[in-house]
């Protein structure tokens, strides 16, 4: 899948407070100052990548304090919404279709998110304009990329940061799954347990 450049903050800030464009360490001095905090208060989630050496240089210069994630950035971003975990901002490139979905939980539990797509050869610019993208350097915001009435819903398969995984014990499954609308700003976790080997009664 093609990657995107993106960046993600809570809910509560004006438009603007960030920018995908600035600098990292600008936009953690930015948000501090949004936030009426120290920069060293910020905390700011990024993918524990190679490619991302030059944002954690960045950012550690204002004394900020980074948070690597070995995968999941769709949660990372979330993070930065719940006012429990301590995430000011999520920083970095991954996937575009987890940009996307990360952009529609943050429809649901506020938050904005910028997100830039990056093509890395020439197939993926072909397909790319098969799909109708004629500005390749679009920057492109919460609401371009989860627009209307949005629902998330996310089902853990391994053990993450936000979800529990697929856990079989005795004859039984459990699952842990979040469901969030934009609507009504709802957020709903369901643990769920299932009969192992039992077949839907409602299948033929």
């Amino acid at each position: 899948d093609t990657y995107m450049d993106k960046i993600a903050i809570g809910g509560g800030y004006e438009d603007g407070v960030v920018d995908l464009d600035a600098d990292p360490a600008d936009n953690i001095m930015s948000l501090a100052k949004a936030k009426g905090v120290k920069p060293h208060d910020i905390s700011a989630c990024i993918l524990d990548r190679p490619r991302h050496e030059k944002i954690i240089a960045s950012v550690r210069k204002t004394g900020a304090s980074i948070r690597l994630i070995s995968d999941g950035d769709i949660a990372g971003v979330i993070h930065c919404a719940e006012p429990t975990t301590g995430i000011d901002i999520y920083l970095g490139q991954g996937g575009a279709p987890e940009g996307v979905l990360a952009a529609a939980a943050l429809r649901c539990i506020g938050g904005q998110i910028q997100g830039r797509l990056v093509f890395r050869n020439d197939d993926e610019r072909s397909r790319a304009a098969r799909w109708g993208i004629t500005d390749l350097n679009r920057k492109y915001k919460t609401q371009d990329m989860a627009s209307g009435d949005v629902m998330f819903a996310a089902t853990g398969v391994t053990d993450g940061s936000m979800l529990e995984g697929i856990h079989r014990v005795g004859g039984f499954i459990s699952s842990h799954t979040v469901v969030m609308r934009s609507a009504t700003q709802t957020v709903r976790w369901i643990k769920a347990r299932h009969v192992a080997g039992r077949k839907d009664p409602m299948e033929n």
